[in-house]
């Protein structure tokens, strides 16, 4: 297991990268299965996601709803631009805070990585505020639980 590592390039970028010691397949699997998304993207602890739409195709849709079980919770929505089975997938995506912030442009790669698997996911925001809006969610500490869990079930 690897610890997710996070960094800004430019006013608008933010790439992610993290290293998963389990085959390429199951990670790439992982991320567009909606039974499986369902159980390991739930960030912290006490948090759940009680809508898990997810259609993995290029113009397909998804949306993601989360639940602290405190009252609070947000949902993203987006499409699909682009998947290339096992080393690709480009979206476009917007979270609901309430109101929804302006769109963020994914582009997430696997690679085979020795016996495990890098994933790195470069994100593309409109501008220098909304990229600093997006950092101070905590959403690095967020992903990391996240994919914690993740590597726990593959």
């Amino acid at each position: 297991m690897s610890k997710l590592t996070l960094k800004t390039e430019g006013d608008t970028h933010i790439v992610i990268a993290r290293r998963f010691a389990a085959p390429l397949k199951a990670v790439y699997r992982a991320h567009i299965d909606p039974e499986l998304i369902r159980k390991w993207l739930l960030g912290p602890e006490g948090w759940t996601m009680p809508v898990c739409i997810n259609e993995a195709r290029p113009g397909g849709k998804f949306r993601y709803e989360w639940r602290n079980g405190k009252g609070a919770g947000f949902h993203i929505t987006g499409e699909f631009l682009e998947l290339k089975p096992f080393s690709r997938i480009v979206h476009v995506e917007r979270m609901f805070l309430p109101d929804p912030t302006p769109d963020n442009h994914v582009e997430t790669t696997f690679a085979p990585d020795g016996d495990g698997t890098l994933m790195t996911i470069r994100m593309s925001l409109p501008d220098a505020q909304t990229r600093a809006a997006m950092l101070k969610t905590g959403m690095e500490r967020g992903m990391e639980a996240s994919y914690v869990r993740l590597e726990g079930m593959i």
